[in-house]
């Protein structure tokens, strides 16, 4: 079933803490880093050390932004748009972010999934609601939405060709980031471009391949790395972030830079 829009706003505003939408203030104190908080799926989220070496691209995100631009990661295993926001995550999110903040929107992974009603979502319709709720949200606390398209997974076809895999939910998104003026960063099209470059056999080094899993959907350390460039390098094309806030984007980062903190309980 669609939300309407006034349904999707008045979600959005009481998630707020209470006075918020009424009295924001636009300006950022110039005393506090500015954050860029990630909403989104295991693509993007903090791993631990019971799942190295899965990694998600939000731990390298930081390797490619300065210190005054930290990252919040808020993204979650096994979420979708709708799992995110029923789960009450993205109201946590709402409570800390301020304004001038950023708020990354990535999910279709798990919004895709037809036959759990806790998650899918239809791409032309609740899927674009309920990142209406992101987006709405993260703008009435004076903070500004920029919305992802999923990165791809590991598909090749017979003639070694990366083929997308998330249907209509990419297309539903910059549509969605047309009609509301809100950033774009196209995650699905500059990922499947570098696995066509890095080919079949290449791409495999940047998946979660190990003796025991052949996983086409999660990255290990150097995709992460490599995901995180385009997310960083994006963010700067699009005029998002100014140079000044990122680096690196032309230098090779250390797999070992990434680490893995012990499993929480």
């Amino acid at each position: 079933m669609s939300l309407t829009r006034r349904q999707v706003t008045s979600a959005a505003v009481a998630a707020l803490p209470l006075g918020a939408a009424a009295t924001t203030d636009a300006r950022a104190s110039s005393h506090r880093p500015r954050t860029l908080y990630i909403a989104g799926d295991s693509t993007a989220a903090q791993k631990f050390a019971d799942a190295a070496p899965e990694t998600g691209w939000g731990m390298a995100l930081p390797f490619f932004l300065h210190k005054d631009r930290p990252v919040a990661n808020h993204a979650v295993n096994g979420r979708s748009s709708k799992s995110f926001v029923d789960e009450g995550r993205l109201e946590a999110v709402l409570a800390s972010i301020r304004p001038g903040d950023l708020l990354l929107i990535q999910f279709a992974h798990n919004d895709e999934k037809t036959t759990d009603p806790a998650r899918y979502t239809e791409p032309w319709t609740t899927y674009q609601d309920y990142l209406r709720l992101y987006v709405d949200g993260a703008r009435a606390r004076g903070a500004r939405p920029v919305l992802l398209t999923p990165v791809e997974r590991r598909r090749f076809d017979a003639a070694g060709n990366a083929v997308p895999s998330h249907g209509d939910y990419p297309a539903a998104m910059r549509a969605l980031a047309e009609e509301e003026g809100v950033a774009l960063l196209d995650i699905q099209a500059r990922s499947l471009a570098l696995w066509q470059e890095l080919g079949v056999e290449g791409t495999k080094t940047y998946f979660n391949w190990t003796e025991t899993e052949q996983d086409n959907t999660h990255f290990n350390p150097p995709g992460a790395i490599a995901v995180a460039r385009l997310v960083a390098a994006e963010l700067l094309r699009r005029r998002v972030l100014e140079p000044r806030d990122v680096r690196r984007l032309d230098t090779e980062i250390p797999e070992s830079w990434i680490t893995w903190p012990p499993a929480t309980a």
